[in-house]
């Protein structure tokens, strides 16, 4: 497991962590997240900047406390692997939530399998957690990772290379 980077987001917060020049030394990546976002609760993860909806698709089980539930997202319904959930501005205050992402065969000629397992942290009422198993379906080595969604400061993402 090789650290590729780590970054922070700094004051006044960001809408985007990104991930470039991701050398394909490796069999497949590991993204860790401590996050809050400054509006939803959501995060998303785009490969490469592809915004090809029908290269996407996941299926995802969520729970909150109090329901359960879950979804699919077919290929041509959105354009990025998510909706992730990340401590956002209705959870306790100062609170982040986390994820673990895991991309299999990332530099590999062939479509690529994605796992998420996020959980949204409020000890006010109910914590959401889910997790995702989707595809990036592009034969296009992964060599740049961009996460969508508006980041307050002191947030961190850990993008590894596992060999």
């Amino acid at each position: 497991m090789t650290l590729v980077s780590t970054v922070t987001v700094g004051s006044g917060g960001a809408t985007n962590i990104e991930f470039t020049g991701i050398a394909g030394t490796g069999k497949d990546l590991m993204l860790l997240v401590s996050g809050r976002n400054t509006s939803s609760n959501f995060m998303r993860v785009r490969p490469n900047n592809d915004t090809t909806a029908a290269n996407y698709a996941r299926r995802r089980l969520y729970g909150d406390g109090s329901s359960v539930g879950s979804d699919s997202w077919a290929f041509g319904d959105v354009g990025y692997f998510g909706d992730l959930r990340l401590g956002s501005s209705s959870s306790t205050a100062n609170t982040f939530g986390n994820a673990l992402i895991y991309i299999t065969n990332y530099a590999a000629s062939a479509a690529k399998s994605l796992m998420a397992d996020t959980l949204n942290e409020n000890n006010a009422t109910a914590a959401d957690q889910q997790i995702d198993a989707g595809i990036w379906n592009s034969t296009a080595a992964i060599t740049s990772l961009v996460l969508i969604g508006n980041f307050a400061q002191h947030s961190t993402a850990s993008l590894y290379i596992i060999s």
